[in-house]
């Protein structure tokens, strides 16, 4: 497909939320009818958060609706990073920073605009430690206008969005973890048919993205750049998903033209056996290849990837087995977001040529126990049959807070620590630890 069309989150973009991309980056959730797939991810939409000034909202009520719903949403952010690499450097830096986001509310119920800041500036950053990428190249600090964007409400149900924006979708996502997230330039459209009270529904997008701004970049360049092509090419998307009660399907194609297309497909049931049990089977597919001119690796390649996850769930506990296996033309690409794979975890992806992994994840929900947002999760992944290095092991732990009380509510506190191992080389271990803290409230 030339033209092309991408699918988008609805109203995410619009507010700093402190949430990230891919599925270990978020709060494991406590049971499996909170598990959120990929494509499901794409389509998102996120509460809104009440204002701290209460009075002053209610003297805008009297003014026009693109006035009086004005949003101001604020997230501060502060983040450590301590690593090292399989050849003895070590990558460290302490940023702070965040986002501060504006959106209107609606003009003559048809246009709706909006704008996110965001920072991040070194707290402590040794500059023979480079590499972190909280901040720009060389430790140095940014500010930068992410997004610029306006919305028009063509009806209820569908929706256009203008210029620089903010998506979700498997292999265009904002990849939101670290001080900043991707941002993109483009134009698309979102809308979704039926969905009500648990009935059939079936929400698509379409677009072009012209453009991407890395996590620690202050420009935005072609998104055929950004992947590795000294060429000028945008990247078309297309794609939907259908649910209707525990199931759901959904897909997306992207095409970039003389450079690569990626189809992305996957499924999801999820069965409550009882009040407090239940499960969960999902699959996924991806299929890559060159177009064209070949211009991405300068000749042809042909790759896919299958995953295949069950989860159970119990009381807020909740156990989750994955397998993916990679085909041996090529490793698997994800040049604009993070990587959708349900193997991929803090440190490793196991996405190379000819690899298999399999990962065990344990997770628990301490709501149940009276301390509320506390959760915990550990995994181990093995990853096998790809051919330097041959067999690769990854093992995390979490720990995250965010506290329900009302003076806390928006604070999300966490510590990381991932450990991996190679059989191969001089240095066949490395560990690095991660710090963060999100605090977000709205001013408006």
């Amino acid at each position: 497909m030339g033209a092309g069309v991408a699918i988008i989150l609805l109203s995410a973009a619009s507010r700093t939320w402190a949430q990230e991309s891919i599925a270990q980056e978020e709060p494991p959730p406590a049971s499996v009818e909170q598990d959120v797939t990929p494509m499901e991810r794409t389509f998102r939409l996120f509460p809104e958060r009440p204002g701290l000034f209460p009075r002053l909202k209610e003297k805008l009520k009297d003014l026009p609706p693109f006035f009086r719903d004005t949003k101001l949403d604020v997230n501060l952010r502060t983040y450590y990073l301590n690593g090292e690499q399989f050849g003895g450097t070590r990558d460290e830096a302490w940023a702070g920073g965040g986002a501060l986001s504006y959106r209107s509310g609606w003009l003559l119920d048809r246009l709706s605009v909006g704008a996110v800041v965001y920072t991040s500036v070194p707290i402590f950053a040794p500059e023979s430690r480079d590499g972190t990428l909280l901040l720009r190249p060389g430790q140095e600090g940014y500010a930068v206008l992410g997004q610029l964007y306006g919305r028009v409400k063509v009806f209820d149900d569908l929706f256009l969005n203008l210029y620089r924006y903010i998506y979700d979708t498997p292999y265009l996502n904002r990849n939101d973890n670290r001080m900043t997230p991707n941002t993109f330039e483009g134009y698309t459209f979102t809308g979704s048919l039926g969905g009500k009270d648990d009935g059939p529904g079936l929400r698509y997008g379409g677009g072009y993205i012209t453009k991407i701004k890395e996590r620690n970049s202050t420009e935005f360049v072609w998104m055929s750049q950004d992947a590795g092509a000294r060429v000028d090419r945008g990247v078309g998307l297309a794609g939907a998903l259908f649910s209707y009660g525990g199931f759901s399907i959904g897909a997306i194609d992207y095409y970039s033209d003389d450079i690569i297309n990626i189809g992305y497909g996957e499924t999801k049931f999820v069965l409550p056996v009882t009040k407090d049990l239940g499960v969960l089977f999902a699959t996924q597919f991806t299929d890559q290849r060159s177009v064209g001119a070949d211009l991405l690796k300068g000749s042809s390649f042909a790759t896919n990837q299958f995953g295949a996850r069950a989860e159970m769930s119990y009381a807020g506990a909740l156990l989750t087995l994955a397998y993916t296996k990679n085909a041996t033309g090529a490793d698997l690409q994800n040049p604009w977001s993070g990587y959708p794979g349900y193997t991929s975890v803090m440190v490793q992806s196991f996405k190379g040529a000819g690899e298999n992994a399999f990962m065990v994840k344990g997770s628990y929900d301490f709501s149940r126990l009276g301390a509320q947002g506390l959760t915990v999760y550990g995994l181990y992944v093995h990853g096998w049959g790809r051919a330097s290095p041959p067999n690769l092991n990854e093992a995390d732990a979490d720990v995250q807070w965010r506290p329900e009380w009302s003076l806390l509510k928006g604070l999300w506190l966490r510590a990381r620590y991932a450990f991996v191992q190679q059989h191969q080389g001089e240095r066949n271990t490395t560990h690095e630890v991660r710090l963060i803290a999100n605090y977000d409230f709205s001013l408006l």
